[in-house]
């Protein structure tokens, strides 16, 4: 689950991460409000939204005056976004963070990831801060710095202050860098981050180092464990259809391709996306309904499906361990018939009551063409939409 940087900075500063006065805003009036309570010469207006690049598509101004933090405010509410990550159809700007300037004399990258090689939280850091991290990767990655934490003792001293020195914190502040990562790396192991970026950590005129911007991302299977976080959660930032899957416990990440797919187990649908692709067509969405899915959840799959205009063929592909398929194809039909279904359905059966489910398939009246294998299903399916 992603949050707005407004609420990331909010949950760091609890863990002593030193971050700039700021405001949310709603609306121009509230920004200009929260801009004259700062009582800052130079205020920063920061469009919020769940996307990176905001800067570069115009989302982020420094203003000098209330008249400007009016006129900013003006400009980017409402507006919207595209960047490099929002996609072509960009994102809505529905609030602001209205924030103090600040001296800034040089911008560093501290980021606190899970490594899935060494299954170990690494803590990275670049003295090339404000640019993307993949691309300082890419060109210079030998500016890239990293400390693998051991779970059991957590960030040592000696590995921030390593890495402080590594990217030329000044000698002075070194001591305020590794209090700021290790409060960064408390924060990420408390409340169960996935990722927890820092670009840029800035170091600034008065000697402060501080969190100019902030990204947080949280495992979504531990939320139960943490209430507040689920809190921050800002439904206008995600896509309506995966919103309705989380209502039915659905696993479902929408995608762009023209093909439907509805699957039981998560390693089964990303081979069955594989195998769409190889064969020369383009899933529309990642879907697992689980192993204990009831007919009602497999017809909300299957409307879920159907609600994405782009979608010009389904392929459902079952393995019917726990899931039982007799289950599934009453869910199919149950659905079909409710939706009026008119886009081609190719589905592959196998497994518990695998007999029953395709009787209840032919007998139901409905056009679904049936596959003997994931493969024939995939083929199928490609030659359909095609």
């Amino acid at each position: 689950m992603n949050i707005h940087e407004y609420q990331g900075k909010e949950v760091l500063k609890q863990y002593g991460v030193a971050v700039p006065n700021g405001k949310v805003a709603y609306t121009v009036e509230e920004a200009v409000a929260a801009a004259e309570s700062l009582g800052s010469a130079v205020t920063v207006v920061k469009a919020q939204i769940h996307a990176g690049g905001r800067g570069k598509a115009g989302g982020v101004k420094v203003a000098k005056s209330l008249d400007e933090v009016r006129t900013y405010a003006s400009e980017i509410l409402g507006k919207v976004l595209v960047t490099h990550q929002t996609g072509p159809e960009g994102k809505e700007v529905k609030r602001l963070l209205v924030e103090e300037g600040c001296d800034i004399r040089k911008e560093y990258y501290v980021g606190v990831v899970v490594d899935r090689a060494t299954g170990r939280v690494v803590i990275m850091a670049s003295e090339e801060g404000g640019t993307e991290i993949e691309e300082v990767a890419a060109a210079t990655p030998e500016k890239i710095f990293k400390a693998v934490v051991d779970p059991a003792i957590g960030l040592q001293v000696y590995q921030a202050r390593k890495l402080a020195y590594d990217i030329n914190i000044p000698n002075e502040l070194v001591n305020k860098a590794v209090k700021f990562m290790q409060a960064l790396y408390e924060a990420f192991v408390d409340k169960d981050c996935s990722i927890a970026e820092i670009n840029p950590l800035v170091v600034t005129g008065d000697g402060n180092v501080l969190a100019l911007d902030a990204k947080l991302n949280f495992d979504s299977n531990a939320l139960f464990r943490h209430k507040d976080i689920l809190e921050l959660r800002d439904l206008d930032e995600e896509d309506e259809k995966e919103i309705e899957a989380s209502k039915y416990d659905l696993s479902y990440i929408a995608l762009d391709g023209n093909i439907g797919c509805m699957v039981n187990g998560a390693g089964l649908a990303m081979a069955t996306m594989d195998i769409i692709k190889y064969y020369g067509g383009d899933p529309a969405n990642f879907l697992d309904v689980g192993g204990g899915a009831t007919t009602e959840k497999v017809t909300e799959a299957f409307k879920i499906i159907l609600s994405d205009s782009k979608v010009e063929g389904i392929f459902v592909n079952i393995f019917g361990g726990i899931m039982q398929c007799d289950i599934i194809a009453n869910g199919v039909v149950e659905a079909a018939k409710q939706l009026g279904l008119t886009r081609p359905l190719v589905v592959r059966l196998e497994g518990t009551n695998v007999e029953l489910g395709k009787q209840i398939l032919a007998e139901s009246g409905l056009n679904i063409v049936a596959a003997d294998s994931m493969a024939d299903g995939a083929q199928k399916i490609v030659e359909l939409v095609q």
